[in-house]
């Protein structure tokens, strides 16, 4: 039945405990919130098979200096990321929800924690929460980069470059041996910011305020996640985050051929002419202009009449060398694609310092340039399925460690898709579709002085999948440092 609770001077609000339903039959349907510690993530098992074998919490938690009183800790900072990042592979966005995930047994043990249950926590208060409260989460979230002798709160603080170190080193652990070739992808995001966030700017293109997060990646892998201002342009700091993977990455591949790519935002003199003085290819979309519709202009008449002629698209390229008047430190190779769609031309144009002997001009545009596309359903499926735009916090900081806590999560659930689901129907399955059909799974824990039993739903179709996905993690040493 109902039952009342104050809110102040003739203030109720009527919180409802029991629940019914159009009946079955003669009989009633009823429900209530009564089944006690049962765990609607049983996919958690999968999770923390993962972790655990990987370290990634211990690595992560090593860029972390913790300076609370260690007599007075019952969760580390380990025990927190973790909880932290498995909420958002579960789905879990708010930290708010984590006032009532405190008691899911089985996250606790997904987590670390030796007494999933609470019992025997040290205030009489806490006990039967196992794990960490919202404003708990939210002061390691708050964490400066120094601490101040007298701060009462936030005390723990993190290294940025340890964390960016971190993406690039579970790269290269996922490799025996070095790849002849990589292509790093670049692109920028809008972030939209709902208050007074530190650094919101109104974008125009994106005609709203919001941050503009740089992301690179090398094919599925997450190597870079940088909260940029909307103020700057998308090039913005992109050449920092390339000095700095780069390095990482030729100093254990020191013969890895490395090709740079990206939309027409990072198409700059500054970039081309480092990747020129370093070695490294460049494949990047240059915005068009009067000189170059002109270059392409009988080509486009071709194409026109293709079109016309078989009542489809039609594409010609050409291959041509360009320098800019006054940006441009030299001249460099383009591909012009004169493109006619039935009804209107579509010019486009790519600049690459990639021979023509190795690709031709269509090849380049086609099979090089256009698989570019393929990271925006990354950064798509980090944005909306681990909600990396979740950036509500008011400083700037704050929000970085949350674009990164989104990162660490993509992080494990591409190797959770590389290794567990390796010959499976879930292999290249997005985010969303993963947390639906194999972590949503209901879950009872039941605990003993000798074993804690976890008492999966019987009614869970795909069975087969999740133990083969177990099976698969246990033939594999994972995500190694």
């Amino acid at each position: 039945m109902p039952v009342t609770q104050g809110y102040g001077r003739n203030t109720t609000r009527c919180i409802r405990t029991e629940f019914d339903f159009q009946p079955a039959g003669r009989r009633r349907v009823e429900a209530a919130f009564d089944a006690g510690r049962v765990s609607s993530d049983g996919g958690l098992l999968l999770l923390r098979e993962l972790t655990k074998s990987s370290g990634v919490f211990r690595r992560f938690a090593a860029c972390f200096r913790d300076h609370r009183d260690s007599s007075r800790i019952e969760h580390t900072v380990e025990e927190l990321l973790a909880q932290r990042v498995l909420g958002l592979l579960c789905g879990y966005e708010d930290l708010n929800d984590h006032d009532t995930l405190r008691d899911d047994a089985l996250l606790a043990l997904a987590v670390g924690k030796a007494d999933p249950t609470g019992e025997q926590r040290k205030r009489e208060r806490d006990r039967g929460h196992a794990l960490a409260g919202k404003s708990t989460l939210n002061r390691l979230e708050l964490a400066r980069p120094i601490v101040a002798g007298d701060e009462r709160y936030k005390k723990s603080s993190y290294d940025d470059h340890g964390i960016q170190r971190l993406f690039v080193d579970t790269f290269l652990a996922a490799h025996d041996r070095p790849p002849a070739e990589l292509i790093l992808d670049l692109d920028a995001t809008d972030d939209p910011v709902h208050g007074q966030q530190e650094g919101r700017f109104f974008h125009g293109f994106y005609d709203s305020y919001c941050y503009l997060p740089l992301y690179v990646f090398c094919g599925d892998f997450l190597l870079g996640a940088a909260l940029n201002t909307a103020d700057k342009q998308p090039v913005s700091g992109a050449l920092e985050e390339l000095e700095r993977i780069v390095g990482q990455l030729l100093a254990r591949w020191p013969d890895v051929r490395i090709i740079v790519r990206g939309d027409s935002g990072f198409c700059r003199d500054e970039v081309m002419r480092w990747c020129e003085d370093n070695g490294l290819f460049f494949v990047l979309g240059l915005q068009k202009n009067s000189r170059l519709i002109a270059e392409i202009e009988d080509e486009m008449k071709q194409a026109r009449a293709l079109s016309e002629q078989t009542g489809k698209n039609a594409r010609v390229f050409k291959d041509f060398r360009y320098e800019t008047t006054r940006s441009w430190s030299c001249e460099r190779r383009v591909i012009g694609k004169a493109e006619y769609t039935t009804d209107k031309e579509n010019p486009r144009f790519v600049a690459t310092n990639l021979s023509s002997d190795e690709y031709d001009a269509r090849t380049l545009y086609e099979d090089l340039y256009c698989a570019r596309g393929d990271m925006e359903n990354r950064i798509k499926e980090q944005q909306l399925g681990l909600f990396a735009d979740r950036t509500s916090a008011h400083t700037l900081r704050a929000n970085q460690l949350r674009l990164w806590l989104s990162s660490v999560a993509y992080m494990i659930l591409n190797e959770l898709r590389r290794l567990a689901l390796a010959g499976t129907e879930l292999a290249h399955a997005q985010v969303s579709t993963i947390r639906t059909k194999l972590l949503k799974i209901g879950a009872i824990v039941t605990t003993s002085v000798r074993r804690i039993r976890v008492s999966l739903s019987s009614v869970f179709p795909l069975q087969q999948v999740w133990w083969r996905a177990l099976e698969n993690l246990h033939r594999h040493h994972v995500m190694r440092p």
